[in-house]
């Protein structure tokens, strides 16, 4: 990756372009989600399913991570709040080893201490911070849009020590989500860039590469997992270290 210009007004040649402002997704794009909830996870429901081996506690964490993910777009969608989809995806989790999280305290109990451990394991991926060094030093303006409210991942990055993500965009700053073209575009705005030369990073190919693509913007897949898909002929890297490996 090439730098041009001066501070604030650089141009970076990337593998997909030049660009002059970069976008992130948050989870599981600079913070390590998964890692932190299947952590915690465990953490607060040993206690239910005693003696359970790792590739248990492998396929309790997959089905809230992945299998469950439905539960998180009705939330999206106004139907539930944020808790009431954490709590059902944790009931799906423990029911598929025949554990049933009753209603009211031991519900309660589960969730509150879920809600208390999981944010202290939420840190940022090995390739953020030097990725975030080389922008700042080029003074190139970045920031992130996110499919969750601003104050939930305002701390979320304020807590992973990411406080130098001050540009943020949330579900509740326009009343939209991802894939709507309006939340990249507020996104764009807060950097003082233009779409066409502004990158959208992060891990869901369909929200973050195709959707950001399809508002304009330069959409790459962020693919840590190096997950197979054959349709995809869209921008992709492995590692966000990707954009940074030609720094000269």
């Amino acid at each position: 990756m090439t730098v041009h210009g001066s501070a604030g007004t650089g141009v970076l040649d990337t593998p997909f372009g030049a660009v002059r402002g970069i976008l992130f997704d948050i989870d599981d794009t600079l913070v390590d989600l998964e890692f932190s909830m299947t952590t915690a996870l465990r953490e607060v429901s040993e206690h239910l399913l005693p003696g359970m081996d790792q590739a248990g506690w492998e396929k309790f964490g997959r089905i809230f991570t992945h299998e469950t993910t439905h539960y998180y777009d009705r939330y999206l969608a106004g139907e539930l709040t944020f808790n009431e989809q954490r709590l059902l995806r944790g009931r799906a989790a423990l029911g598929h080893f025949g554990i049933e999280l009753a209603e009211g305290e031991q519900s309660h109990q589960w969730l509150t201490a879920y809600m208390e451990k999981q944010p202290a394991y939420v840190k940022p991926f090995p390739d953020v911070v030097p990725l975030l060094d080389v922008l700042d030093r080029a003074g190139i303006p970045y920031g992130a849009v996110s499919n969750n409210v601003h104050d939930y991942q305002r701390a979320k990055l304020d807590g992973a020590g990411l406080e130098r993500v001050r540009r943020l965009v949330g579900t509740d700053t326009l009343g939209v989500a991802k894939p709507h073209p309006s939340i990249y575009l507020e996104g764009v705005r807060l950097l003082g860039t233009e779409p066409a030369d502004t990158l959208y990073v992060g891990d869901n190919r369909l929200l973050d590469a195709e959707g950001s693509t399809a508002a304009g913007l330069l959409g790459v897949w962020l693919n840590r997992t190096g997950e197979k898909v054959q349709e995809f002929r869209g921008n992709a890297v492995s590692s966000l270290a990707e954009l940074i490996a030609q720094e000269s």
